[in-house]
């Protein structure tokens, strides 16, 4: 079973139009998507829900006010000032530490689950989709990448499907960690630009550092062909593969306005160009 991961190093690239369009030329396969923090692949997949289930990030403090005695000493040991006057926990500002439950002579604070979002399993018209929603200003983006993650190789192995397609998030940040570790291709889509080229190195390392393999893709590569050969140039300094460029065409908005993968709405050289980026991807696993 081979897993790819299409990433960025920064927002904006064409990273979810990419991951997208494998979805629809990949055969027999699980598509996840692993941006949990700003999920949109399944605006294009139009998933019909089967399973809907919550997901529990982290512990938050309450506060029993019965055998509450203020005495202050949970305000006084928590850091995030998430203890509120009247003695009321703030469930936006508790980062789950548990301290204040220790020190409360009473025992008058407890640790619950806090339910951080929602993951699902559903299927398309491309088959399984695994995907999730994290909430606003929630944590454990990267432990729910994993859950997701496993559920999508579950869900392979019991129906014998031999590729599974992640769609990972922009950044270095944890989500990014649990979409890359373990898997066979990091295909990291970039923009011509300085911004561009200083987040692709940035993930490029990190890819490198757990050993993945790596390749890159230039989106919108025609519209600074200086700042294009100068990725070119870095990569084939530095033995990465160069998997493809795609040029920029309106054609890709217009597909997303439609809700449809660029390669099953047009057939014109930017969808090819998605076509062969997919044939070198598919064959360097």
């Amino acid at each position: 079973m081979k897993q790819i991961v299409v990433i960025s190093g920064k927002g904006g690239t064409g990273k979810t139009t990419v991951a997208a369009s494998f979805a629809a030329l990949a055969v027999n396969k699980v598509v996840v998507d692993c941006d949990v923090d700003a999920a949109d692949l399944y605006i294009l997949l139009k998933p019909t829900i089967l399973e809907r289930h919550a997901f529990v990030g982290s512990k938050v403090a309450f506060i029993d006010q019965q055998r509450c005695t203020q005495c202050g000493k949970c305000a006084q040991v928590c850091r995030f000032d998430a203890v509120s006057p009247d003695f009321v926990i703030d469930p936006a500002s508790c980062e789950g530490c548990g301290l204040c439950s220790r020190v409360c002579p009473e025992h008058a604070i407890t640790m619950e689950d806090k339910h951080s979002g929602e993951w699902f399993v559903s299927q398309t018209r491309y088959g399984p989709f695994v995907h999730a929603t994290l909430g606003i200003a929630e944590a454990n983006s990267g432990k729910l990448v994993s859950l997701l993650r496993q559920h999508a190789r579950t869900i392979a192995e019991l129906e014998h499907r031999d590729t599974i397609i992640i769609d990972g998030s922009p950044g270095i940040g944890c989500a990014v960690i649990a979409s890359i570790t373990g898997t066979d291709l990091v295909l990291i889509v970039t923009e011509p630009t300085l911004s561009g080229l200083h987040d692709m190195l940035r993930v490029m390392e990190l890819a490198q550092h757990f050993h993945t393999k790596v390749a890159v893709a230039i989106n919108k590569y025609d519209l600074n062909t200086d700042m294009t050969r100068e990725i070119e140039a870095y990569c084939l300094a530095h033995n990465v593969a160069l998997a493809g460029r795609i040029a920029y065409d309106p054609i890709v908005t217009e597909a997303m306005v439609n809700r449809q993968m660029v390669v099953e709405y047009a057939q014109g050289d930017t969808a090819l160009q998605i076509r062969s980026l997919w044939q070198t991807v598919a064959s360097q696993c």
